[in-house]
């Protein structure tokens, strides 16, 4: 599939449930319609209401599965590993931490995973501007937004790789925008090369479903 607008050609997923759009913000905000709403607004919400804030419009996010976050944590243990050992500039992150990726007051968003290398852009408590690179765990409550328009979102934004990491199917889709628009996809069985330090740090994504798979058996 490809985005006419934006030139980004997408894999063809299969459709999940939608994103949850928040409509109870007057209470915290002053009452806007969806597409108004800026980071003042946002900023306004109690810390427990996890939100993502993209061209002014506020999507609920709900609470991660245990295998959602065993898989970010892990893939960002790997990214921690060998950022430490190279004795790199780089920092990863995993959510939630507030990235202004338009660097305006109209997105705000929390990559699951995220390596930045810019220490310019760490501001007053967030990330300003694009991560060098994004993962993105699916869940049934992101799926849609993470697959379309957050892909678009990262690209134009400036991110340099992207991946889409499928729990459920197992799967790994590969985005590195400076290469190409459409994406390698992995299974779980493999060990998934990181683009942005030319494939010297590996995912073993073999191992991560290995040391969780009793997980998958509570599901």
């Amino acid at each position: 599939m490809t985005d006419k607008k934006n030139g980004v050609k997408e894999y063809s997923f299969e459709e999940s449930e939608p994103c949850f759009v928040s409509e109870a913000l007057a209470e915290y905000a002053e009452a806007k319609r969806q597409g108004e709403y800026t980071l003042e607004d946002y900023l306004a919400l109690p810390d427990d209401q996890r939100v993502e804030l993209i061209d002014g419009v506020i999507y609920d996010m709900a609470a991660p599965t245990y295998i959602h976050q065993a898989v970010s944590q892990r893939i960002g243990s790997y990214f921690l590993d060998y950022i430490d050992k190279k004795k790199g500039p780089c920092f990863t992150f995993v959510a939630p931490v507030d990235v202004q990726l338009d660097c305006d007051n109209r997105t705000v968003v929390q990559p699951d995973v995220m390596i930045v290398c810019e220490r310019s852009k760490f501001r007053k408590g967030r990330v300003f501007g694009a991560p060098d690179m994004v993962a993105e765990v699916l869940s049934k409550s992101t799926s849609s937004k993470d697959r379309r328009l957050k892909l678009v979102k990262y690209r134009n934004a400036g991110v340099r790789e992207y991946w889409i990491v499928d729990p459920d199917k197992k799967r790994v889709f590969v985005y590195e925008f400076e290469k190409s628009d459409f994406p390698r996809i992995y299974g779980f069985e493999d060990k998934v090369p990181l683009g942005i330090y030319q494939g010297e740090c590996e995912v073993d994504f073999a191992q991560i479903y290995e040391r969780i798979r009793p997980l998958y058996d509570t599901m």
